[in-house]
């Protein structure tokens, strides 16, 4: 994206929210496959860390994890990409549980606090892709001209 800054001061900052969200995401999914229970179960009475989940939604998150903090160790604006991607895939996650978290299509068993967590995650995902580019004093320029007289 043109209009997000190039080589922002505060990216080393961004790119590290990024490693620990998805460190946090890791442990939430690793605590919900080892509390057990059912894979797909819809127990309402399950709680990891004071969010309803289930070790099938712990196994997604777990991997959305993984991904994160594999793109936040290679850089090189791999990671924004990802972040962004990533971004949309929680915030499209946590609103589709939502919108079924008091219905029998709650396969992941999310309650809306878990929700709120998750978009809250996804919120600092897309902010870490949208201030984690990194590129070459050209790019820098280019940048700085288009937003100051494009």
């Amino acid at each position: 994206m043109d209009h997000n800054p190039v080589n922002h001061p505060a990216r080393p900052v961004y790119r590290a929210l990024a490693a620990l969200t998805g460190l946090y995401l890791v442990i939430f999914g690793g605590l919900a496959l080892i509390n057990g229970g059912e894979f797909f179960g819809q127990d309402p009475g399950v709680k990891v860390l004071g969010q309803g989940i289930n070790p099938g939604g712990g196994l997604v998150l777990a991997v959305l994890g993984l991904i994160a903090l594999a793109a936040a160790v290679i850089g090189r604006n791999v990671d924004t990409r990802v972040n962004r991607a990533l971004a949309y895939l929680l915030a499209a996650i946590a609103l589709a549980s939502l919108a079924v978290s008091h219905t029998g299509a709650n396969i992941l068993n999310v309650s809306v606090v878990t929700c709120i967590v998750l978009m809250t995650l996804s919120m600092v995902l897309l902010m870490a892709a949208m201030y984690g580019r990194v590129g070459s004093d050209k790019d820098v320029h280019a940048w700085e001209q288009s937003r100051l007289f494009g």
